[in-house]
């Protein structure tokens, strides 16, 4: 009896969380669905309101910009502090003391993320508003959650492929090169693709470092930018005008974060059955 109550509980759950999500897509294509059109994907926005006519071409780019630089910023001490955990810190005591530093930067509000590389970045060094001085505070935001999956990756690369590498006389480093990291290559990469989707939804940092209500597209990282968060923002505290424009938006976002995740989880299917030809 308690077994059957488990199983119903268990499935009326993934039913209601499957439901909710396909109602939020329909939803959205059903409110935004008829703005979605080549010329608003391709176009910058027009008109004396915002989001009146034209489209939210400089948004989706600013928005790949702001990502690109995030991940590059976050994803590379993530990586470093995950293979130092797992295959050279010896010390459960600095273990711990690392652990404990990551999981209060997760816990950091992004607003206050934000508000820190204003006065640090934007005013102090004089970066200005920039996709840089932006990129860097979601890098932050994004860093430990991209270091907790890398960090599950390599934990499940099978500790035999690493100790037969070990017992050929592979360094600490080839190994790496040569075993774990091939082995998990596609967890890795996953890990990334979903910092880029939390990044992809960020809004507080870039009100004070990067974004901006209006600008073309961006050539260098020294430029602000637009963002889509930032715009859909902007689009639904103008009320009733720009609410078209908004819910085309948010669909347009969604549909990149959805493609985002398709393409993570495709990766780590990849990584999965890389490590059956081990």
């Amino acid at each position: 009896m308690t077994d059957r109550i488990v199983r119903i509980w268990a499935a009326v759950s993934t039913v209601v969380v499957l439901g909710c999500v396909a109602f939020l897509f329909a939803y959205l294509a059903w409110q935004g669905g008829h703005v979605i059109t080549p010329a608003f994907l391709t176009q910058a926005p027009r008109g004396a309101v915002l989001g009146e006519e034209g489209g939210i071409f400089p948004a989706i780019v600013g928005s790949l910009w702001f990502v690109g630089v995030s991940v590059l910023v976050g994803g590379l001490p993530a990586f470093a502090v995950a293979v130092y955990l797992v295959h050279f810190c010896r010390s459960r005591a600095i273990s711990a003391a690392i652990d404990l530093v990551v999981r209060c930067i997760a816990g950091i509000p992004s607003i206050v993320l934000g508000l820190f590389a204003y006065s640090l970045l934007v005013r102090d060094a004089g970066w200005g508003r920039s996709v840089l001085s932006a990129g860097v505070a979601l890098g932050i935001m994004v860093m430990p959650y991209i270091e907790t999956r890398m960090e599950k990756a390599l934990r499940e690369v099978p500790s035999d492929l690493v100790m037969s590498a070990r017992a050929l006389g592979y360094s600490k480093v080839a190994m790496l090169r040569h075993v774990a990291l091939p082995a998990c290559a596609g967890d890795l990469a996953g890990a990334l693709v979903l910092g880029a989707c939390f990044s992809m939804g960020a809004t507080a940092p870039l009100m004070f470092t990067g974004g901006v209500a209006f600008a073309s597209v961006p050539t260098t990282a020294l430029e602000p930018a637009m963002a889509l968060p930032l715009h859909l923002y902007l689009l639904v505290a103008q009320g009733a005008t720009s609410m078209d424009a908004a819910y085309g938006t948010a669909l347009t976002m969604m549909a990149i974060v959805l493609a985002g995740n398709l393409a993570a989880g495709l990766l780590v299917q990849r990584s999965r059955r890389a490590w059956n030809r081990f």
